[in-house]
């Protein structure tokens, strides 16, 4: 059971999606208009941000489109992506149709928060967030506006990397945003994916190498469900839950989160071929959340 036909990538690809961060999907001298990073005198970075929320279709499965709210016309919105003790400056405007915020996961004084009513930034207002990136970790960021569970499900939300200051060992990197779609508005999903688009990875299985590192930033911002999981087969992954730690907590092939629950998962294929990832709910595999790692041998070898 899986969709068939394609969804178009001119607007949003999950592949590319897969791998970029602050913009780096842009071409040079279209990125700079959304990100800029200037070097501070202690050697950290001031990185500026242009976020906006607008209203805007999405496709999510084949000739299926959603009525999404969103940053900068993307669900998930773009990756931010900083570390420890870097400044973060968001500009951020409401092109939408409601009031919304951006409310980061993190450290930041209360004025920053974008949870309260107060908080809210009206249709064709501005706003400015600015904090400090700490701590280290996996975080996401999403609108804060009421009704709570329309504005996220709706598509306002996104990944918020903090490294930690020394890094973490070299691997490739992926951002998984689990989330779901209520197609008619009955508070029950009819659609679920990892990046939107239901089976994606199915028809363009994710490449990476035998005995390479894979990094995989999970984040589960699925509404309407208590539970989300990821199972990879045929490998274990360590788990850093919200990456705080750098040293893992468990070791396993199948992860649970909550709503906003997040963690890293690393994990090292021993051999060459197409892997199966999909939710450990049937129902949420079969309805689109599912995929294939197609892992490749290494060109050194």
């Amino acid at each position: 059971m899986t969709t068939v036909g394609r969804v178009s990538t001119d607007v949003f690809n999950p592949t590319t999606y897969l791998r970029a961060s602050n913009f780096s999907d842009l071409p040079p001298g279209q990125r700079e208009k959304f990100y800029r990073e200037t070097r501070r005198p202690d050697g950290s970075l001031l990185r500026e941000y242009e976020i906006f929320a607008v209203d805007r279709e999405i496709e999510i499965a084949p000739g299926m489109f959603f009525p999404a709210w969103t940053y900068n016309g993307q669900v998930p919105g773009p990756t931010v992506r900083a570390t420890e003790g870097d400044r973060l400056r968001i500009n951020f405007v409401n092109q939408g149709s409601h009031p919304h915020t951006i409310h980061f996961h993190g450290w930041h004084r209360p004025e920053m928060d974008g949870s309260l009513p107060a908080h809210q930034v009206m249709p064709g207002e501005k706003f400015v967030y600015e904090f400090d990136a700490e701590p280290f970790g996996l975080h996401l960021y999403h609108c804060h506006a009421n009704p709570l569970k329309r504005h996220i499900h709706k598509g306002l939300y996104g990944t918020f990397i903090i490294d930690p200051k020394g890094g973490r060992p070299p691997a490739d990197e992926l951002v998984m945003m689990m989330n779901g779609f209520d197609t008619n508005f009955d508070a029950d999903n009819e659609v679920y994916a990892v990046n939107t688009v239901a089976h994606y990875y199915l028809h363009d299985p994710i490449r990476v190498t035998v005995g390479k590192r894979v990094r995989m930033y999970l984040i589960n911002v699925t509404e309407f469900d208590l539970l989300n999981s990821m199972h990879v087969h045929a490998v274990f992954f360590d788990v850093f839950r919200t990456g705080t730690s750098l040293s893992p907590s468990d070791v396993t092939d199948t992860i649970m989160l909550c709503q906003g629950e997040r963690a890293i998962l690393e994990a090292t294929f021993r051999y060459p071929g197409e892997f199966m990832f999909h939710a450990h709910q049937s129902e949420f595999a079969e309805l689109g959340w599912m995929g294939l790692f197609r892992v490749e041998p290494s060109r050194e070898t």
